[in-house]
């Protein structure tokens, strides 16, 4: 899986310049120009959205449906492309978030993290922004596995609380994965390095999880794996949240609490371990 393109640095660079007259206005302003950026990203490059939807149309369209035909999975009273869709959108936002930290990188040879270090804006809300500026590509994402199910023939939930609480999600899983690129960069602090341990992680998180398979069909030893896996609570708030019958080990309260317990675990652990972008 290759990074996205993107180029965060020349509207960082403008945010990082611009006089900030108090620590909230500050906060408010960075997160505001970030998540703008991106989603003037989104509207003008429309290919990288089109390249976006290949991943999932082969997940939804080839493995899930000969799954469907073979019945190799059991997944009780939904059809295996009704248990895949939320687990691919799971994937997607997983596999565009752990490459944000490159962003960071960019930032630092720059120069840029060294403006923002001594702005007033503190710095759990430069990384909790960056962390929901990373949420729009999450969101397209969304749209386009909502489209695709569709086609297919998936059942899905299209009332307004499910479709809220399906982006309310996304924006929480992206968050923590986005924050857990974040603090990949801040450790190792080059391109080389951080693509090579962002491609270690994406395959392991994903096929330890509940993505495409339950977890009582796992071995006991990759079931625990699963279960501390924060992905599997992402797949399962979307089960709930986009299939009529999509069921969840634990109430949804409990899925949102975990992903936004780590989330905001690890904003605030970078949020110490990013001034190290700056030696």
């Amino acid at each position: 899986m290759s990074p996205p393109a993107s180029s965060d640095a020349p509207v960082a660079a403008a945010v990082a310049a611009t006089p900030l007259p108090s620590e909230l206005s500050g906060g408010v302003g960075q997160t505001a120009a970030i998540v703008s950026h991106e989603l003037r990203k989104l509207a003008h490059d429309p290919t990288e959205l089109l390249l976006r939807a290949v991943q999932p149309a082969l997940w939804l369209g080839v493995f899930g449906s000969v799954f469907s035909v073979i019945h190799a999975i059991p997944t009780g009273s939904l059809t295996y492309l009704q248990f895949l869709t939320p687990g691919i959108l799971a994937q997607s936002v997983l596999f565009i978030a752990i490459f944000y930290g490159i962003a960071s990188i960019r930032e630092r040879e720059l120069g840029i993290v060294t403006k923002f270090l001594v702005s007033p804006t503190p710095r759990v809300v430069l990384v909790g922004g960056r962390a929901l500026a990373s949420s729009a590509r999450g969101l397209s994402q969304a749209v386009i596995v909502f489209v695709l199910a569709l086609a297919l023939g998936v059942s899905l939930r299209l009332d307004p609380v499910s479709i809220a609480g399906t982006f309310a999600a996304i924006v929480l899983g992206s968050a923590l994965f986005s924050t857990l690129s974040m603090i990949i960069a801040s450790l190792v602090k080059t391109q080389e390095r951080f693509l090579g341990i962002g491609q270690l992680l994406t395959m392991p998180l994903f096929f330890a999880s509940n993505a495409i398979y339950p977890i009582s069909l796992m071995p006991p030893w990759l079931r625990t794996v699963a279960i501390a896996n924060p992905l599997t609570y992402l797949v399962n708030a979307l089960r709930i949240l986009m299939i009529p019958g999509g069921t969840s080990p634990q109430p949804l309260p409990v899925d949102f609490g975990v992903l936004g317990a780590v989330a905001l675990g690890l904003i605030l652990l970078e949020s110490r371990l990013y001034p190290r972008m700056a030696q």
